[in-house]
């Protein structure tokens, strides 16, 4: 909005979505905003960030020309800069160093609320948001799922697993609050990020984000063996390129399975 919202539509060229692509990755739309009471949306820019926005943008002029807005979308032969996502995922001995510093974290008096948390993250795939706002009204124990709404890709059900719900049935409410995990002066928890930092140096776990526990819920699927259809259902998908960036994980357990069968008909054979 600020390096195009003046530009007529029409008006707008290949150049233009060039120069507006270096911008963000410079930085000339980097802000820090208050938002609501007790939020911050800290927006850097960079190269990731300004490849995702001309995608983004790129959906927004194929809407214009589908309202024959305009004739031709100018995002298209536009050279983007790599998008190289974070791939991180936890192998199952960082896992179990993620167990035990969130034990002793608990031990030594750490914010419960945040202990929970961090274990609904693992147990559900569910985005960080999804989490800290999650209200009681959207917890269905019977049906053994959570009716979020309101997220980054609109209202979908999340199915959780009997850990989860035993995890969820185990933290106290609050009068006064709808929220699972409630503020201090209103509203949801926010403080999660400090208290992730200290537990993920405590776990040895370098350069791992909360986002990256999503990650390792798809890794786990698919090393049992789950398409990822079912993966992308289980994390809220609503588009199957989406969940994409997780085939190569599929491989191992293919190969295994294609080594298994070809084994035993060999043996069959012989």
């Amino acid at each position: 909005k600020p390096l195009l919202g003046r530009k007529r539509l029409k008006a707008i060229d290949q150049k233009d979505i060039n120069r507006f692509m270096h911008d963000v990755a410079a930085g000339k739309t980097a802000a820090d905003v208050k938002t609501r009471k007790q939020g911050r949306a800290i927006v850097k820019g960079g190269k990731g960030t300004a490849t995702r926005t001309v995608g983004l943008l790129s959906g927004i002029f194929a809407f214009a020309v589908d309202q024959e807005y305009r004739n031709d979308n100018p995002v298209h032969g536009v050279k983007r800069f790599p998008d190289a996502k974070n791939k991180r995922y936890l192998a199952p001995d960082e896992m179990a160093e993620l167990g035990e510093a969130l034990q002793a974290a608990s031990d030594n008096g750490e914010n419960p609320k945040a202990i929970a948390a961090i274990r609904l993250l693992c147990l559900t795939g569910c985005r960080k948001g999804e989490i800290l706002s999650l209200k009681w009204s959207e917890v269905d124990f019977e049906r053994k799922c959570l009716h979020l709404s309101s997220t980054k890709t609109g209202d979908k059900e999340i199915q959780v697993g009997p850990p989860a719900l035993e995890l969820l049935a185990s933290v106290p409410k609050h009068d006064q609050s709808e929220y699972v995990f409630p503020g201090e002066k209103g509203g949801h928890y926010v403080g999660l990020p400090k208290v992730w930092e200290r537990i993920r140096v405590s776990a040895g776990l370098d350069g791992v984000r909360l986002h990256d526990l999503r990650h390792s819920f798809a890794s786990v699927g698919t090393g049992v063996g789950l398409s990822l259809p079912i993966i992308g259902k289980m994390l809220g998908h609503s588009r199957a390129e989406t969940t994409q960036r997780y085939a190569h994980l599929a491989d191992d357990p293919l190969r295994k399975a294609t080594n298994d069968v070809s084994k035993q008909i060999a043996a069959s054979m012989e």
